[in-house]
């Protein structure tokens, strides 16, 4: 028995690690390699194309930041006659609607708030700014963040085919230097767009696209709008991982998703690990639905973004298993030694591709090196509990509970 129990637990630790090799290969190393030889065929751009385009702001109990983020939008390198912004708030408990409506007054009509009759959640606010807008183009920008001045035309400069339904941009960390988890996170993002996506940036089919800063033919958004509508988990409807669900659509759909790092904004990151772990948990989540649903049609894609796409779904489920056998068996202290060894050089990486950057925007070399601690919690304790509580409703990043569970 003890044999039999010994061989499991090391045909699984192999299994996960094995299939975690085949993700790192393809993401880092294979998505290196297209981005050395490939870079300047994905990342066109017509620089004479400038579409109408409304700026959509989902909010809720953003009042700290809610001016400065429209601030931002409305400081924007774009033709002010073809820009406008809608910010939808949700009917937020604080001030929020009141500070977004001062800055409104100030706009001369290029901004617009609105209020939803019920809390309904930031799919059906961004669906009632859609239907409400007229533009070509679409822009989500999420409350808390702040963009840079190009961002707008750096996204719309990468429309250049009729099939191209979404433009990603780059999302970057505001509060970096808070403490050792800011820190830690700011190179993870870093890796999320300098490192990650490079396999699906080269095939113009990224996965997921963050709600921080993404644009979208507003045509394609009308023609989904179905499909995001209904989205519910056995009759309940489910307000997370918004962003991931609607990129995921629109590939479905036989559309194309692409990025660029020429558009820049900056978000919060949460600097407990109480509000870590809560984001994390709602990442969960949605990373099990989503895994899930692409089942049925990710294999349609390049072999390279399918086999990373089942590779990563049997590992998220799999690390779990791995690190209570780890535990069971004694071999969690010399994983966890291994992982800061990968991390070590991860880090080395990092601070050598950011060396010319001012130091108020790069972090230091050891800096992710606690994800070593951290990440068997966010996988291995995270992911069982995400599959039990699939039907929250709650904005766990922020504490941000909708005031009633109305559908959307």
């Amino acid at each position: 028995m003890l044999v039999s129990r010994l061989y499991v637990s090391s045909a699984t630790w192999l299994l996960v690690h094995s299939l975690a090799l085949v993700v790192f290969l393809n993401r880092y190393v294979g998505g290196l390699v297209m981005r050395l030889l490939h870079r300047a065929s994905w990342d066109r751009t017509i620089d004479d194309y400038e579409p109408t385009v409304t700026v959509v702001i989902p909010l809720f109990n953003e009042a700290s930041g809610i001016a400065e983020t429209l601030r931002s939008v409305l400081a924007s390198e774009y033709p002010g006659e073809k820009l406008n912004v809608i910010c939808v708030d949700d009917c937020s408990t604080d001030d929020s609607f009141a500070r977004a409506s001062e800055v409104a007054a100030g706009a001369n009509g290029r901004l617009v708030v609105l209020r939803n009759a019920a809390n309904a959640g930031k799919r059906a606010s961004i669906i009632h700014a859609v239907r409400r807008a007229t533009s070509e183009i679409i822009v989500s920008v999420d409350s808390d963040v702040v963009i840079d001045a190009p961002a707008i035309r750096q996204l719309v400069r990468r429309f250049t085919r009729a099939d191209i339904a979404a433009v990603g941009g780059w999302v970057d960390v505001r509060n970096k230097h808070d403490n050792w988890l800011t820190r830690m996170q700011t190179v993870k993002y870093w890796y999320a767009y300098f490192a990650m996506r490079n396999i699906e940036w080269a095939f113009q089919r990224m996965l997921c696209l963050s709600g921080c800063l993404t644009a979208y033919r507003r045509s394609v958004l009308i023609e989904l709008e179905p499909v995001l509508e209904r989205r519910a988990l056995l009759g309940v409807s489910i307000r997370y991982g918004e962003d991931r669900f609607l990129t995921r659509q629109i590939i479905k759909a036989g559309y194309r998703t692409t990025f660029t790092l020429d558009a820049h904004c900056r978000t919060y990151v949460p600097s407990t690990l109480a509000g870590y772990f809560s984001q994390q948990l709602r990442w969960r989540r949605s990373n099990v639905i989503d895994y899930f649903g692409g089942l049925s049609h990710i294999w349609r894609l390049h072999p390279l973004i399918s086999i990373n796409y089942f590779s990563m779904f049997i590992v998220l489920f799999g690390y779990p298993v791995a690190v209570f056998r780890a535990l069971a068996s004694g071999r969690f202290l010399p994983a966890v030694v291994g992982h800061l060894v990968v991390l070590a050089l991860f880090g080395l990486y990092y601070r050598w591709r950011v060396r010319s950057w001012p130091l108020a925007q790069r972090v230091g070399v050891l800096s992710f090196l606690p994800q070593a601690l951290v990440m068997p919690v966010t996988y291995g304790l995270l992911t069982p509990l995400a599959v039990f509580t699939l039907d929250s409703a709650r904005w766990e990043t922020r504490g941000h509970d909708p005031i009633a569970p109305s559908g959307s």
